[in-house]
């Protein structure tokens, strides 16, 4: 595995397709990034849905870290705003009528049911059982310290997907049935959610 690209990620709420159409790369290996400081308006606590009314952003609220410098590992969530019941409620709504929210629902209801103390520990499980349900099995490590330089056969996408600034053309992505593009077009790069209640196992032929 010499040869293999080692590519750096951050850590991700219900990330967009983009993340994981990177973590199904092939002759890659994953690091997750868990030693930066906590940056704010990103997928890090947040993800995109397309609701009646277009795109929807959920954003899971943090408790304010002591330090600017916080290190990502130690953002804890705040129990407040009754967030899980807001967030699963938003995602019934935007899909319910999807032909594969019934078959996927019980796996993501336990995440909204249960409480987490630690942001990156909410997100890590999230992504194994979206790689669980997708069929991916990425090689996956954690990172050990914060690197400022990569190596050669590194390559450092832990900013290369944010929700306010997108690197892909969104031409690029393969379009496929969502409920309401009737309404307002496809919506690219969506939170991998959409694609798994609209697709089901056919969402790995979009990744």
């Amino acid at each position: 595995m010499g040869g293999d690209k080692i590519i750096y990620l951050s850590s991700a709420y219900l990330a967009p397709v983009s993340y994981y159409q990177l973590l199904n790369s092939d002759r890659s290996r994953f690091v997750i990034e868990r030693n930066e400081h906590y940056i704010k308006q990103t997928y890090r606590n947040r993800c995109r849905i397309a609701s009646a009314n277009e795109v929807q952003t959920l954003s899971i609220p943090i408790v304010k870290p002591d330090s600017p410098k916080a290190s990502i590992q130690d953002i804890r969530i705040a129990d407040h705003a009754n967030w899980r019941h807001l967030h699963w409620t938003a995602i019934l709504s935007a899909y319910n009528s999807t032909p594969f929210f019934e078959y996927y629902a019980d796996d993501f209801l336990p995440f909204y049911e249960k409480k987490y103390d630690f942001l990156f520990d909410f997100n890590e499980e999230l992504r194994l059982k979206v790689c669980e349900l997708l069929g991916i099995s990425p090689v996956v490590s954690f990172s050990t310290e914060y690197k400022t330089e990569m190596d050669q056969n590194e390559v450092d996408c832990r900013e290369a997907i944010h929700p306010k600034k997108c690197t892909k053309d969104p031409e690029s992505f393969q379009p496929y049935y969502q409920v309401f593009k009737h309404k307002y077009g496809f919506q690219p790069d969506l939170s991998i959610i959409d694609l798994l209640f609209n697709m089901g196992p056919e969402a790995i032929l979009f990744i």
